[in-house]
């Protein structure tokens, strides 16, 4: 403390922007041996607010230092990549976390909107790229490449089959991809190559720079489960042992360039399926709300999860509305076991012309659950985008229930919708005991 007391505020603040001395040792590049291959791509796996964006901020800012060292930097060339072009200014660039925040004032580079780049005071330049345009990658040349959330890129191959064309520049080009997993292709084969390092981190690992009950609260929810060990671990998770779907059974079939409405076949039905909670209250269950049609090739396409959470009946039948609005569905059909005549009291409420659909659950849920997995295993049921939420649900689901106790209100409302499209479309629209 005498030694920090000590200092000016120039030296405290220089000393604040050492990154070698704040780090953990995940944070920082393995110290390549001597006889071993030059690496390529860096990837970096972690919990949410595990440190990854400081991480790839203050590597980029190291680059730029030695290339500013070895009088390169105005040559310099950066690519930064996230998910969509909003993702990558507000995370690897204006975040808490981002470039713009871990340099000191006198080397701070500045943004052009016009240009969409980062240019520093010695010249160095990096551009932005998004994930949806992997053409927007050809033409230009680099030196080095932040990637930001790989697991979660719309077209992730793609892109990085462009990047790397682009990875062109310097002796020995590389990318860093900082990303909290998903068991897609493209992670498994960076994580296999011989020319790829590897940093795993947790989000306990980062809990001093945390809120004090977020660790303790992401544990209590999630400790133990698929989905804790993905998004607080860092672990890539396959299948939950035991679980009713295969991810496979999801990926095979899953439709990823295409919006909801733009889906090449032409779907005969289309509802909207609400599994209302017990409660409303930020802790309690969610409302599943799903969107499911029925093609004209006999196949259920999920169309979108609009679950909410923690909010009272209007706000959830408000919702289910509207999605049978945005979707021009035939009907609304809801569970009433937890509210019975009130759930369809207070959709009337709102809209009187809703075409309504009672049902009401009589089996358990794994019961009710076995036909429609059935019905992934048969090759049938196509997701039209990503449903991070509710896949999850669907992996980690067995016979003893959702992994970690929780209630799967997502996979409840993707249930009864597919049940009511492509197992009791011939039933009258009244309450059906399932």
């Amino acid at each position: 403390m005498e030694i920090l007391a000590s200092l000016d505020g120039r030296e405290t603040n220089i000393l604040l922007h050492d990154w070698q001395l704040w780090s953990r040792d995940q944070q920082l590049p393995p110290r390549q041996a001597p006889d071993t291959p030059h690496w390529r791509t860096w990837v970096m796996l972690g919990g949410r607010g595990a440190g990854k964006t400081r991480s790839g901020a203050e590597w980029v800012r190291d680059l730029v230092r030695h290339a500013a060292l070895a009088n390169m930097a105005s040559e310099f060339r950066i690519a930064l990549v996230g998910e969509t072009m909003r993702d990558a200014r507000a995370v690897m660039i204006d975040g808490v976390s981002g470039l713009l925040s871990v340099h000191l004032n006198g080397e701070r580079p500045a943004f052009d909107n016009q240009r969409q780049q980062l240019v520093w005071p010695c010249g160095a330049i990096a551009q932005l790229f998004s994930a949806e345009d992997p053409d927007g990658l050809r033409g230009p040349q680099f030196h080095a490449a932040w990637c930001d959330e790989l697991a979660k890129w719309r077209h992730a191959e793609a892109t990085w089959d462009m990047l790397q064309l682009a990875l062109r520049l310097g002796e020995a080009p590389q990318a860093l991809v900082t990303t909290t997993p998903r068991p897609i292709s493209l992670l498994r084969h960076l994580i296999a190559d011989p020319t790829t390092i590897i940093s795993r981190m947790r989000t306990e690992d980062n809990k001093d720079n945390l809120a004090p009950t977020f660790v303790a609260e992401m544990q209590r929810r999630y400790g133990g489960t698929a989905l804790g060990r993905q998004e607080l671990d860092g672990e890539i998770i396959d299948d939950y042992a035991g679980a009713l779907w295969r991810r496979d059974w999801i990926e095979t079939l899953r439709l990823v360039d295409v919006q909801p409405g733009e889906v090449a076949v032409k779907l005969r039905r289309i509802v909207v399926a609400v599994d209302p909670p017990v409660t409303a209250t930020e802790t309690s269950d969610a409302c599943g709300i799903v969107v499911a049609g029925l093609g004209e090739d006999n196949r259920g396409y999920v169309l979108a999860d609009r679950t909410l959470q923690g909010r009272e009946a209007a706000a959830w039948a408000r919702a289910a509305i509207t999605a049978w609005r945005d979707f021009n569905a035939d009907r609304i059909v809801a569970e009433v076991n937890q509210g019975g005549d009130l759930v369809v009291a207070v959709i009337r409420q709102i809209d009187n012309s809703v075409p309504l659909t009672k049902v009401r659950a009589t089996r358990g849920k794994y019961v009710r659950a076995e036909p429609i997995a059935a019905l992934y295993a048969e090759g049938r049921v196509v997701h039209v985008g990503h449903f991070r939420e509710l896949e999850a649900q669907m992996l980690a689901f067995g016979a003893g229930g959702l992994a970690g106790g929780r209630s799967p209100d997502r996979l409840d409302a993707l249930v009864w919708a597919l049940t009511d499209l492509m197992l009791d479309a011939n039933d009258p629209p009244s309450i059906r005991e399932l």
